[in-house]
């Protein structure tokens, strides 16, 4: 069956997705369900740790398809995200020829062809969700490469195939089920956006966030797991930290709680495990001055 077919409604998608640990609200599992039935890429923005990535790695479990990661950083052009050649083994391929064209005849053509022989590919992301396609092909913070990156991603994206001038073209005969996250520190071009399925996710809210901790992490107390919940809820309302946790550090920070052997959320505790949920020393020294009133709530 295919990936466009394996769902009869958002709302099977969702249970599936339940099923391997990840909660989507209704707009998510409807936008995502929409993107496999209509083989278009699915553009996730939102603050980091919202569970932008986790929706990829959920989907291709619940599909049982291997996930295919393109981590996105400043400076990454093409060949990062298609191929590259191993140069070492094709030395060490001259050097063998070399050895044996000592004691006869070379044709040189034909070892400057086998030098660019399939053995000696480096099949990068991309490349890779093409040629291994049913796959979930995740392309995590495009935010954070060049327009003209975003350009080549776009092409690709359109035609699903690629050229390697040595070998030819490779095409997907089943376009691979793409996902885009973006932290939005920059905004993308209208052209990649008009491509994909859009959907903003945002922090959740108390109810869906203790949710998750339950599923997640069912080890922890209900009363720990709620604390927790309210104290990281009390954090995402003050706009002077430079990086308010996520759910990652939610889930993280209940965790870590739970194998310190606390059933409740003390104040010498939250303080002693804050690093845990928050990344920065000044949000370090403005939460440990806000504990007392947090944990009052």
């Amino acid at each position: 069956m295919q990936a466009r077919e394996a769902f009869a409604s958002a709302g099977e998608l969702a249970e599936r997705l339940r099923g391997t640990g990840y909660l989507a609200d209704d707009a998510l599992a409807t936008v995502a369900w929409l993107a496999l039935r209509l083989e278009r890429p699915l553009l996730l923005e939102g603050e980091p740790g919202t569970g932008k990535t986790a929706l990829a790695e959920a989907v291709a479990q619940a599909l049982d398809l291997p996930l295919v990661r393109l981590q996105c950083y400043e400076g990454i052009d093409a060949t990062q995200a298609l191929y590259d050649w191993d140069f070492p083994r094709q030395i060490l391929h001259l050097r063998a020829v070399e050895a044996v064209a000592a004691q006869r005849t070379t044709d040189v053509a034909a070892v400057e062809d086998e030098l660019f022989d399939e053995r000696f590919l480096l099949a990068r992301p991309v490349l890779r969700a093409l040629r291994e396609s049913p796959a979930v092909l995740l392309v995590d913070e495009i935010d954070r490469a060049d327009d003209e990156f975003e350009a080549f991603l776009l092409e690709v994206l359109s035609t699903w195939q690629v050229t390697i001038p040595e070998l030819g073209t490779v095409s997907a005969a089943t376009p691979p089920i793409v996902v885009l996250t973006s932290n939005r520190t920059r905004e993308l071009h209208d052209a990649l956006k008009r491509r994909c399925l859009y959907h903003w996710i945002d922090h959740p809210g108390l109810e869906r966030e203790l949710q998750i901790v339950r599923t997640r992490a069912p080890h922890v107390s209900h009363t720990l797991a709620e604390q927790v919940v309210t104290v990281v809820q009390g954090l995402r309302t003050d706009r002077e930290l430079v990086k308010p946790p996520g759910v990652a550090e939610t889930l993280d920070w209940a965790r870590a709680l739970h194998e310190l052997g606390a059933r409740d959320l003390d104040l010498e505790t939250a303080a002693a495990s804050l690093g845990v949920a928050v990344k920065y020393r000044e949000d370090a020294e403005r939460v440990r001055a806000a504990l007392d009133r947090l944990l009052a709530r």
